[in-house]
């Protein structure tokens, strides 16, 4: 285990982007003014990236996995943030699908970004996790055929940062009854 490197709201270089609130990136969003494929991160509306084979293959392998009583799964839905509204490949959010009928999760004890080509760009989502309590991250690296985690989040940063794989197993620290034998994750 190793601290993690402090991350700032800096926009990803390269990346097209409009600042803005996350009222007005919904509101905006709502009228047909945004395209379908962004993201709010850090006030800033940038364009996803398109889904690898690959990444839609490691997304369903971990929706696969059981998720416990009084949490939902959610895949590719909004977290509000402070001034955020990331989208992570899959979150496990505590409560039920009618509880945010209104309005999006505010944290989440579980958040997964499968990552192919996009890793600067998914890192960057981690200090809007940390800001909301997101207990922890994995960043799956399909091509590394590793996991990095993320816990303990203190001041808008995970303390804890931790590399595993390729093989062995993973469990999770939010959910001990989740875990991962990272061979059958990755394809061979």
């Amino acid at each position: 285990m190793s601290n993690a490197a402090e991350y700032s709201p800096v926009p990803v270089r390269g990346a097209q982007l409009w600042p803005l609130s996350v009222a007005a990136y919904r509101a905006m969003a709502e009228a047909g003014l945004i395209p379908k494929n962004t993201e709010l991160l850090y006030g800033l509306v940038y364009t996803k990236m398109s889904k690898s084979p690959l990444h839609s293959f490691l997304v369903v392998r971990l929706l696969e996995s059981v998720i416990p009583h009084g949490h939902i799964l959610r895949s590719e839905q909004p977290i509000t943030c402070l001034d955020s509204e990331p989208e992570p490949d899959v979150s496990v959010v505590q409560g039920t699908e009618s509880d945010f009928l209104n309005e999006h999760p505010r944290s989440a004890e579980f958040v997964v970004e499968v990552r192919v080509t996009s890793l600067d760009y998914d890192r960057s989502k981690l200090g809007a996790y940390a800001s909301v309590g997101v207990k922890e991250c994995w960043f799956v690296l399909g091509p590394e055929m590793q996991i990095e985690v993320y816990r303990q989040p203190k001041d808008g940063q995970f303390t804890e940062h931790t590399i595993h794989g390729p093989g062995g197993m993973l469990t999770s620290a939010a959910f001990p009854e989740f875990t991962l034998p990272l061979d059958a994750l990755f394809p061979k």
